[in-house]
């Protein structure tokens, strides 16, 4: 029942929702024992999962991850990247000693997970779990470490000392991305990312870049990025301008490009070729018509408030349902534009997991 609630009217309509969903009074929604916990949301934050193993003494860093959906979207729902693609090496120096920090105070013995927010420069940390976490897997992999084994190793009293463990060197980039069973519950669920995981499963992509990496992840998870065809664009207002440098690589790919008034607006003011198309409440033809008669191959769309997100509901469903790659947040839709580059490029190669670690320890 967790939900992101941007103003009071906001917060009325989840708790009639909620009281709703409960069968009980609204003004019994809320009590003694039944709490209403609620957090200060940071938008446009960058997430970062950090694992590490600690023996009480000495910690080691296996992994730093950066989430490539910003900071709200449950980390087991976002893709993310090993090594981080875009932080600065200071701040990534700054995780490493914030994590030792916590792991040597809370005296942990085995694995330990960080989950943090960057957002202007200021880190927070959003959970410490004293525990193995799901990116355990994905970070062994990435950097050629039986990672488990050794904190079950430390944990049954072996130190990292003994272990004689070195910082992972590697050339290459991992990205993880989380696989959905939307697809199997008819119109009961909506494909927007948020708070409440919803994923059922997780792919890598493994290669020397980020673009090809996430190329890989997202062919991995059953989303074949187009190599050419029509692209729908519809986004929130504070999304326009961050996303117009991916809609104009993608027009110089040979994309067409396609969105509805308001985002044609801006697009047009701002030298890309859109042309507008209906939202479902403007009347037929609409986008969802469009989506049917296969005629777009990708579809970018970020909302905001309830309202929006009820609105453009359909039209995540007729993507899914007919096997349209879409991105429902901004990060996730310029990372598909660079991979879709990529592609395009030809620079997807098959490796075998062992060979990136060739004549490494």
């Amino acid at each position: 029942a967790m939900e992101i609630v941007h103003d009071a009217p906001q917060l009325d309509r989840y708790l009639v929702r909620l009281a709703g969903d409960l069968d009980r009074p609204s003004e019994l929604v809320v009590s003694d024992k039944r709490p209403l916990l609620i957090d200060s949301y940071l938008t446009d934050a960058i997430e970062v999962d950090v694992d590490c193993i600690c023996d009480g003494k000495d910690t080691f860093i296996a992994g730093i991850m950066e989430h490539i959906e910003e900071a709200g979207i449950h980390s087991g729902d976002s893709a993310c990247s090993l090594p981080p693609h875009s932080l600065s090496p200071e701040m990534i120096a700054k995780l490493e000693s914030q994590t030792r920090a916590l792991a040597l105070a809370l005296q942990v013995g085995g694995l330990m997970n960080v989950q943090y927010a960057i957002k202007d420069g200021e880190i927070y940390v959003l959970e410490v779990n004293p525990r193995a976490s799901r990116t355990v897997p994905f970070v062994a992999k990435v950097i050629g470490l039986p990672v488990a084994k050794i904190a079950a190793r430390v944990m049954a009293g072996e130190t990292l000392a003994d272990l004689k463990l070195k910082t992972p060197q590697f050339d290459h980039i991992g990205v993880k991305e989380a696989v959905f069973p939307f697809a199997r519950f008819g119109d009961k669920v909506d494909t927007v990312l948020g708070p409440e995981m919803k994923s059922t499963g997780e792919v890598m992509g493994l290669d020397m870049s980020f673009d090809i990496a996430f190329a890989k992840s997202q062919i991995g998870g059953g989303a074949m990025l187009p190599r050419k065809g029509t692209v729908f664009v519809s986004m929130r207002d504070d999304d326009k301008p961050r996303i117009l440098e991916a809609i104009k690589l993608l027009e110089k790919l040979g994309f067409k490009v396609i969105a509805t008034g308001g985002t044609q607006r801006y697009l047009s003011q701002n030298g890309v070729r859109a042309e507008k198309v209906n939202k479902v409440l403007e009347g037929r033809p609409h986008i969802v018509d469009r989506i049917k008669n296969g005629g777009v191959q990708l579809v970018y769309n970020t909302t905001d408030g309830v309202t929006a997100l009820a609105d453009s509901q359909s039209l995540r469903r007729a993507a899914l349902l007919h096997k349209v790659p879409y991105y429902t947040t901004l990060s996730g839709a310029v990372a598909a534009a660079q991979g879709i580059r990529a592609n395009l490029a030809g620079d997807l190669q098959v490796r075998a997991l062992q060979s990136y670690f060739d004549g490494k320890p």
